[in-house]
């Protein structure tokens, strides 16, 4: 985003005597700027200087796990039949889930992937999901985490 607003605004001095250079809340929000982000400064050899924010370059890493649940149902038989009734039930995915408890979850591989890899798998593991844009799909699933390892929204 780009802003041809002008902003005039002072240094300042801290406690150890580093400059600091105060930006106004709503540049802030104008440019989706944070506390921590690079900026980079541009000279405009007018007296005036330009600022934009420094892109980290990123890389997608797919991570693929494979995690374990308990999972209860109660099945309702006939008292004459026998109880292999309800595990048929069960393994023909027929039953009502009673409950479940997530007992682990195991990374099994990860790789790096391209953009074009995450989309073409993401329609392939979300079909009903294809109608979406591409920024939708970006901005939805993935996980973004920054240089200090925490995640951005």
């Amino acid at each position: 985003m780009m802003s041809d607003k002008r902003y005039t605004v002072e240094l300042e001095e801290d406690e150890n005597g580093e400059l600091i250079l105060p930006l106004p809340d709503e540049l802030l929000k104008e440019m989706n700027w944070k506390e921590g982000d690079q900026l980079n400064f541009t000279d405009n050899k007018d007296g005036t200087y330009s600022m934009n924010k420094v892109e980290q370059e990123t890389k997608l890493v797919m991570v693929e796990t494979v995690s374990m649940f308990r999972m209860r149902y109660v099945v309702e038989i006939p008292k004459d039949k026998p109880d292999d009734w309800a595990l048929d039930t069960v393994s023909m995915e027929e039953a009502t889930e009673f409950s479940q408890r997530h007992i682990a979850e195991d990374i099994i591989s990860h790789r790096v992937i391209t953009k074009e890899e995450f989309l073409e798998m993401f329609d392939q593991d979300n079909s009903y999901l294809q109608v979406w844009d591409e920024q939708k799909k970006i901005s939805s699933f993935i996980t973004k985490i920054n240089s200090e390892g925490k995640i951005v929204d």
